[in-house]
């Protein structure tokens, strides 16, 4: 039975999700400057007491919702049913697939596209991807059950997480799961990618 501590910490995480989605909205509909926090509230449906709980900013909320995780709960259940001779590595490697969707990759790179047009979202999201990578080491961390140095895990999420930077901001031509193929059919896959990038941890470069 879930506990009430537990229960508040669901309303919480999806009261800041919805200010958040209603944020980006606004962002992608208006641009930075076209709207304000009210504007965030009214749609949302909350006030703007509630949002000053949540986020210092609009442009803190903007950067949540494109990096926030849906699929948290199928994450914890895969994790829980995991071998505990698996590497980090390959618990990495499955928990990038599961968490980089079509959709997820699309609202990175459009917050990094809204970025370049309005630089004050910068920090935001450096902030909000910092946050993700500490999520998959603190993953990795729980999973080794001190079996792998920490540092170990700090390393390998970091060096992970950089690779993905260049999808984000266009500087590598990546065709997205369920993205056709003829609209890119000259960019390698990201799956291809992900299995580059792993096979060059695996080997040690």
């Amino acid at each position: 039975m879930m506990n009430k501590q537990s229960l508040r910490h669901i309303k919480r995480e999806a009261t800041a999700n919805t200010l958040a989605d209603a944020a980006f909205k606004l962002a992608l509909e208006k641009g930075l400057d076209g709207f304000v926090v009210e504007d965030i509230v009214q749609q949302a449906g909350y006030s703007r007491r509630t949002f000053a709980n949540h986020f210092s900013c609009k442009e803190e909320a903007i950067a949540r919702a494109a990096v926030s995780f849906n699929g948290k709960e199928e994450v914890n259940e895969w994790l829980g049913s995991l071998h505990q001779d698996i590497s980090p590595l390959d618990c990495l490697y499955q928990l990038m697939k599961m968490q980089l969707t079509t959709e997820h990759f699309h609202k990175l790179r459009q917050l990094v596209l809204l970025s370049k047009q309005h630089p004050t979202l910068e920090p935001y999201i450096l902030s909000a991807l910092h946050g993700l990578q500490l999520t998959a080491q603190k993953m990795l961390n729980e999973f080794a059950r001190g079996r792998y140095h920490e540092g170990y895990t700090h390393l390998l999420t970091g060096a992970v997480y950089g690779a993905v930077l260049p999808l984000l901001d266009g500087s590598l031509n990546i065709l997205l799961p369920n993205q056709a193929a003829d609209k890119a059919s000259y960019a390698v896959t990201f799956d291809q990618y992900l299995d580059t990038m792993f096979s060059y941890l695996r080997s040690g470069f």
